[in-house]
């Protein structure tokens, strides 16, 4: 075997290495997203949107199990996903449309065991814990690349055909599932149900793109030398120059192009103000830094000079 046919062994071994893992980081989310479900959302009348949301509803006006109803639902959901988007898409959610059911249906005895025991007479309490860890286990589900299905395949089909943006796509259909709620279950438990989606909302946002710790700056200055040596040698950052050309005068300057930590961030923006006045600059959360010199670097640069 030559070194390339090697490599390329190593290489396929590994993926599969981390496609199983991602299989297994998937089914014990999906598990602890059913028994979240059923421990906080379903005995509160927590209806956020989805077949999940939907399941709360059927239950409350047909007596109908949820486990039964997003079973048949996420599988009516399959065949119209494979029919109208194709085996791409469908495959990405197949398995949670089988496992999240299954999972609801099994978890279901436990969590009617261990509800009584909570003992938290606060619903504000219930919805913040509950909204959380249902934000966890789908922030941990969407990382792994699949979906378990629901509402998720109605919204794309509705963007694909109903040319809506998937944002408003699935906005429409969980909001037409929150005001059925509301209408069943009173106001109380409408805002209870929106606090819980905030929540969820939220911890997904921050499981998939993180918390922002630091801030981009992208500045046109006339004084771009005295707002670079404070930045390498004052914050002990790096910054990158673009070449820009304005639009309407056309002149040629500078961009500053920068990385600032969230604690510099109003003592940044002051000094390039007081630098000039009339600086132009946009900022905007940072998420992730890779490369390039950074403080540490940039600390050992001054060093070995």
């Amino acid at each position: 075997m030559d070194l390339n046919s090697y490599l390329k062994n190593i290489k396929k071994t590994l993926s599969k290495k981390n496609v199983y893992l991602k299989l297994i980081f998937f089914i014990l989310s999906v598990a602890l997203l059913a028994f979240n479900y059923n421990l906080f959302l379903v005995p509160n009348n927590f209806v956020i949107g989805g077949t999940s949301g939907l399941a709360i509803i059927i239950k409350q006006l047909f007596h109908l199990d949820t486990a039964i109803f997003i079973g048949v639902s996420g599988a009516i959901l399959m065949i119209l996903a494979l029919v109208f988007l194709g085996w791409k898409e469908t495959s990405r959610a197949i398995i949670g449309a089988i496992l999240y059911p299954l999972f609801v249906s099994l978890t279901s005895p436990l969590a009617n065991k261990i509800f009584p025991l909570l003992q938290l007479d606060s619903t504000l309490l219930l919805a913040i814990i509950g909204g959380s860890i249902c934000g966890l286990a789908n922030g941990l589900i969407y990382k792994t690349g699949f979906t378990t299905g629901g509402s998720d395949i109605l919204m794309k089909i509705v963007n694909k055909y109903g040319k809506l943006p998937e944002g408003k796509a699935i906005f429409s259909i969980n909001s037409i599932i929150m005001v059925f709620a509301c209408i069943l279950f009173g106001v109380n438990q409408f805002i209870y149900s929106i606090i819980v989606l905030w929540i969820n909302t939220t911890m997904i946002d921050r499981i998939l793109i993180g918390v922002s710790n630091s801030k981009l700056f992208f500045i046109y200055t006339k004084e771009e030398e005295k707002i670079k040596h404070f930045l390498m040698h004052d914050l002990k950052t790096g910054v990158t120059l673009l070449q820009a050309k304005g639009g309407f005068t056309k002149e040629e300057n500078h961009v500053l192009m920068c990385v600032v930590a969230n604690k510099d961030y109003y003592l940044f923006k002051e000094k390039v103000l007081e630098f000039d006045p009339n600086a132009f600059f946009v900022i905007n959360d940072c998420y992730e830094v890779a490369g390039g010199m950074g403080r540490k670097n940039i600390v050992d640069h001054f060093r070995m000079d």
